[in-house]
C-alpha cells in the first residue's frame, strides 16, 4: 500500500477533520503551468486570484472535470448521451478523487414558462397539496395535481394557452388619429388608398355610416360594429373595372379580424412589425394572468387560489400554508380527516424545501418568478439549497462565486449555508472573490501571480493565515487590509434632477435626488429593488433627455450577451479586429497578392478554413454518446486557411494575433494608436486576461458588461453623458474592482454621470451619492432607507449597508488584528 502522508506538498498538515488528500499533478488545462497542488478532503477550500488567474480552470475545469470524467466511465455509453458533460482535462494524474457535484453560474431557462417554483420543485408539493388538500366548491369534481399546472393541456387556460397574456386590440390602437374619417385612413389597418381600403370604403358606404365624417363623431355603436364585429355580411359592391363599371362581391370583417387573419398568414417580418402596432400585450381576459383554467383557480388553500400563493413571497407562504392547517383543525375549511393529514404532511415538505431557499437570502422571491427574471448568483443559490436538503454525504460540492450578487448582510447567511455542507461530512471547493467568505475557509488556494500567460500558478496552498506572508499575493494585500482605506471623499453635483414617482415590482411610488455629474450607487440588500430602481430611473432619464434645453445621451450597460455565436468575440465587438486586418492588408505579402483587408475575415470564404468554416472547432456526431467538440484538424484551431497564414504582421499570423491575450496584444500593438487605445481601455476595465478571438458564447455577464464599457469609452466623448450599469463587479477580484472604480472616477471628472448598481464596498465608498433600498427584500423592500453621501450615509441608524462601510473605511483597525 502506498505511504499515507499527513502533510502536502510543502510540508503543511493536513486540516482537522480531513480523511486526506485530493492530489493534482502536471495541471495544464487553460492557462495553467505544469501545477502540482495538494488539496483537502472534507474541508472549506477556497480559491482566489485575480479575473483570468486560472482558479476556476484548476477547480471546474481539471478537478470537477476529471471527477465527471471518471463518473461517465461507469455509464451505459447511451445513457451518457443525455448527460450534459465537459471535456477530459490536460493533466497528468489525480488522487484521492470523491464524487463532484458542480453548482455553477448560468442564465436562466430560455422559456417564461420555467419558473423559480418548477425549479426547485416547490410547484410539485404545491399542485398536490390543492389537489389532495384544497377547499373545492360545493358538487365540483376533484382534479389531479397536472391540473394546477399551466404547462399542461388539462390545467393551461384555453385562452391564453397558459402564457397568462393576450395580445390584443382596442379602439385606441387601431383608430390613432380620431379626428380623421374613414376616407381619410381613421382605421389604421385599412389606412392605405390600394384596393383593400377602396373595398372597405365602399363596403362602409353601403352600410350607411359617412365616410367623410371624422371618426370621434360617429356613433358608438357603429365603430364597434367597424372595429369588432363577429358578423361576416356580403354585399353586391359596383366597382370599376379596366375603366368600366362592374359589379362584385364584398365580403366584410372586422377591423380586428383583418388585423388577426394577416396576422396569422403573413410572411413577411416587415409586414409582421406594422401589424403588430395594433395590438398591445396584456393580462389575459380569462385568467387574469393566472395562466390557469377557471377550475383549478375556484380551488383554494387558506383562502387563496393557487396563483396567489405562488405570487408571494416565500418569506409568507410557510404561514399563510400554516394558517390553513389551523383552519382545518378548528372545523373552518371542509376538509377530510384524509385531506387534512395529507396536507399535514405536505404543508411540512414544503416548509423544509423553502427554509433552506429562504435561509441563503432568498426569502423575497416567489415561486411564479421567471427564471429568466433570475440572476445567476439567484439561480446557483437555488441549486445549492437543493443540496442542502439532499443530505448527500461524501460529495465534493464545486460553486463558482456563490456570493455574485448579495450584499454583504446576505454574505454572512451563505457562509453559514456552506458550512453546513461541509459538517454533513462533504468537501467543498468554491471560487471566490469575496475575501470576507476566504477569511472564514480551512484551505485558500491563491492562483496567479497576475492573469492569462503571467497567471496559472498556485502562489498559496494552506490556512488562510499563511497567505499573509506571500509577498507575491495580490490577494493578501486585499484580505489582511494592506491597501489604502477609502477617504469618503465626494464630489460636489453640477445639478439635481428630481424624479417622482417611480413604480416598478416591488418599488412602490417612490421619489428620488439624482445628482448630475458625479458617481450614485444604489445599494441595499438583495431583492430591496435596487435594480428595479434603476431600471425606473433609467425609463424616466429617456422619456425626458432634455434638460435645460440640452439633450442628455444615456447609455446603459447591461450583462445581456454582445453575440449569440461563436463567431462574434471581443475583438470584433470592440471593433479594433478591423484596425488589426487592415494592419495584415497593408503588409507586402498581402499587398503582392492582392488582398485587402477582407481577406483576413474569418467570416469570409476566402480566407477562412475550409474544414470548419472559421469556427476554430468541429462538432463529432458520436450516436450514443453526446456531440463532442474538437479543435479543427486542418487549421489546429486558427480559424483560417494555410495561404492566409502564410502572410505575417511583425512574425505573427492572424489566428496567432487573435490568440493573444489582451494583456500581450498591448505590448505587441504599444505603437499602433487605432489598437492600443481599445486595448488600453479593455486593460482597464479588467479585461487584459482574456483573448481577442474569445467568443462571445464564452463570456460572462459581467465581462460582457465590461467589454461594453470599454467600446464606449474608446469612444470619442461628449461630456454630459449618463452611464448606467448593474454591478458590474461580478465576477471582479479587489484589485480588478479598484482599476474599474479609477475608470468611472475618470467618467466623472470628465464630467458625465454614473448611476450604478453595488453591493461592493469599494464601489460604494468611492460614489459621491448612495441610495439605499431597503429595509428587506421582495415586499419588504421598495423604500428608499437612505440617500446621502457615503460619510453621511455612516450616521444612519438604519441602513444594512453602513456597518460594512463602516468596516471598509475603519481598515487601520482591522489591520491591526492580523498582526
Amino acid at each position: 500500500m502506498p505511504e499515507h502522508r499527513e502533510t502536502d506538498l510543502n510540508g503543511t498538515d493536513l486540516p482537522t477533520g480531513s480523511s486526506g488528500w485530493i492530489r493534482v499533478r502536471g495541471a495544464r488545462e487553460h492557462n495553467l503551468r505544469d501545477v502540482d497542488v495538494d488539496l483537502p478532503r472534507d474541508c472549506f477550500v477556497v480559491f482566489t486570484g485575480v479575473s483570468g488567474s486560472g482558479k476556476s480552470s484548476l477547480a471546474f475545469g481539471t478537478v470537477f472535470a476529471e471527477s465527471q470524467r471518471r463518473y461517465f466511465e461507469s455509464v451505459a455509453p447511451y445513457a451518457r448521451r443525455l448527460l450534459s458533460q465537459v471535456g477530459a482535462p490536460d493533466i497528468d494524474t489525480i488522487d484521492g478523487m470523491p464524487p463532484a457535484v458542480a453548482l455553477q453560474q448560468a442564465r436562466g431557462a430560455t422559456s417564461s414558462r420555467s419558473s423559480l417554483g418548477t425549479l426547485s420543485s416547490l410547484s410539485d408539493v404545491l399542485r398536490l397539496l390543492y389537489s389532495r388538500a384544497g377547499t373545492y366548491p360545493e358538487g365540483a369534481d376533484h382534479l389531479p395535481a397536472s391540473a394546477f399546472s399551466p404547462n399542461t393541456a388539462i390545467g393551461a387556460c384555453p385562452t391564453c394557452h397558459g402564457s397568462g397574456v393576450s395580445r390584443s386590440t382596442t379602439e385606441e390602437l387601431l383608430v390613432p388619429d380620431p379626428s380623421l374619417s374613414i376616407d381619410e385612413g381613421a382605421i389604421g389597418v385599412w389606412a392605405n388608398r390600394a384596393w383593400v381600403g377602396l373595398n372597405v370604403r365602399r363596403m362602409v358606404t353601403k352600410l350607411g355610416i359617412d365616410i367623410h365624417a371624422p371618426w370621434h363623431t360617429l356613433p358608438q355603436e357603429q365603430r364597434d360594429w367597424l372595429l369588432f364585429t363577429d358578423e361576416e355580411p356580403r354585399m353586391l359592391l359596383q366597382g370599376n373595372k379596366q375603366g368600366e363599371a362592374s359589379a362584385y362581391h364584398g365580403h366584410w370583417s372586422s377591423a380586428e379580424k383583418y388585423l388577426m387573419r394577416n396576422l396569422a398568414k403573413t410572411q413577411s417580418a416587415s409586414q409582421r412589425e406594422k401589424l403588430e402596432a395594433f395590438r398591445a400585450e396584456g393580462p389575459c381576459p380569462t385568467c387574469h394572468g393566472k395562466r390557469l383554467r377557471p377550475a383549478a383557480l375556484a380551488v383554494t388553500f387558506a383562502g387563496v387560489d393557487i396563483a396567489e400563493m405562488a405570487a408571494m413571497p416565500l418569506s409568507q407562504v410557510c404561514a399563510l400554508l400554516d394558517t390553513g392547517l389551523e383552519q382545518q383543525a378548528r372545523g373552518t375549511d371542509r376538509h377530510g380527516a384524509a385531506a387534512a393529514t395529507a396536507a399535514r404532511s405536505l404543508v411540512k415538505d414544503f416548509a423544509s424545501r423553502v427554509e433552506a431557499i429562504i435561509g441563503l437570502g432568498l426569502g423575497y422571491l416567489s415561486m411564479d418568478r421567471s427564471s429568466t427574471a433570475l440572476s445567476p448568483g439567484e439561480l446557483q443559490r437555488v441549486r445549492l439549497a437543493g443540496q442542502l436538503r439532499a443530505g448527500l454525504f461524501g460529495v465534493l460540492y464545486v460553486l463558482d462565486e456563490p456570493s455574485a450578487g448579495l450584499h454583504p448582510a446576505d454574505s454572512e447567511a451563505l457562509y453559514a449555508a456552506l458550512r453546513e455542507l461541509v459538517a454533513a461530512g462533504n468537501s467543498l471547493f468554491v471560487v471566490e472573490h469575496d475575501l470576507a467568505i476566504a477569511r472564514h475557509a480551512d484551505w485558500v488556494v491563491d492562483v496567479g501571480p497576475s492573469a492569462g500567460v503571467l497567471g496559472g500558478h498556485v502562489v498559496h496552498s494552506g490556512p488562510p493565515e499563511g497567505l499573509a506572508a506571500v509577498a507575491e499575493s495580490v490577494t493578501a494585500e486585499f484580505m489582511f487590509d494592506r491597501t489604502p482605506p477609502p477617504t469618503l471623499a465626494a464630489r460636489e453635483p453640477v445639478a439635481w434632477r428630481e424624479l417622482d414617482h417611480l413604480s416598478l415590482h416591488n418599488l412602490q411610488d417612490v421619489s428620488i435626488r439624482l445628482p448630475i455629474g458625479v458617481m450614485t450607487a444604489i445599494t441595499g440588500v438583495s431583492g430591496s429593488g435596487k435594480s428595479s430602481l434603476l431600471a425606473a430611473t433609467l425609463e424616466r432619464l429617456e422619456a425626458e433627455p432634455v434638460v435645460d434645453g440640452e439633450q442628455q445621451r444615456i447609455i446603459s450597460i447591461d450583462q445581456r450577451p454582445i453575440g449569440r455565436s461563436p463567431r462574434s468575440n471581443l475583438a470584433t465587438y470592440t471593433g479594433l479586429f478591423d484596425a488589426v486586418r487592415r494592419l495584415f492588408a497593408a503588409t507586402p505579402a498581402a499587398k503582392d497578392r492582392g488582398w485587402a483587408a477582407g481577406r483576413f475575415s474569418f467570416n469570409v470564404a476566402a480566407g477562412r478554413c475550409p474544414t470548419c468554416e472559421g469556427e476554430g472547432f468541429i462538432a463529432i456526431e458520436l450516436v450514443f454518446l453526446p456531440t463532442s467538440y474538437s479543435v479543427c484538424p486542418t487549421c489546429n484551431g486558427s480559424r483560417y486557411n494555410p495561404e492566409t497564414l502564410e502572410v505575417h504582421y511583425r512574425e505573427r499570423d492572424i489566428g496567432q494575433v487573435l490568440a493573444m491575450t489582451v494583456q500581450e496584444a498591448a505590448t505587441f500593438f504599444e505603437d499602433v494608436p487605432g489598437v492600443h487605445r481599445s486595448l488600453a481601455t479593455l486593460l482597464d476595465v479588467g479585461l487584459g486576461y482574456l483573448t481577442l478571438g474569445q467568443p462571445a458564447t464564452e463570456l460572462s455577464g459581467g465581462e460582457a458588461q465590461r467589454i461594453k464599457l470599454a467600446t464606449e469609452l474608446q469612444r470619442p466623448r461628449r461630456e454630459g453623458t449618463i452611464f448606467v450599469l448593474d454591478e458590474p463587479t461580478g465576477g471582479l477580484h479587489p484589485v480588478n474592482v479598484r482599476d474599474l472604480v479609477r475608470v468611472l472616477g475618470r467618467l466623472t471628472d470628465a464630467g458625465d454621470t454614473v448611476i450604478v448598481v453595488e453591493h461592493d464596498m469599494q464601489v460604494v465608498a468611492a460614489a459621491d451619492w448612495v441610495i439605499e433600498l431597503g429595509p428587506g427584500g421582495g415586499d419588504r423592500g421598495g423604500t428608499v432607507v437612505a440617500a446621502a453621501t457615503p460619510a453621511d450615509l455612516l450616521e444612519v441608524e438604519q441602513s444594512v449597508t453602513a456597518p460594512y462601510l463602516r468596516r471598509a473605511v475603519e481598515r487601520e483597525m482591522s489591520a491591526t488584528s492580523h498582526q
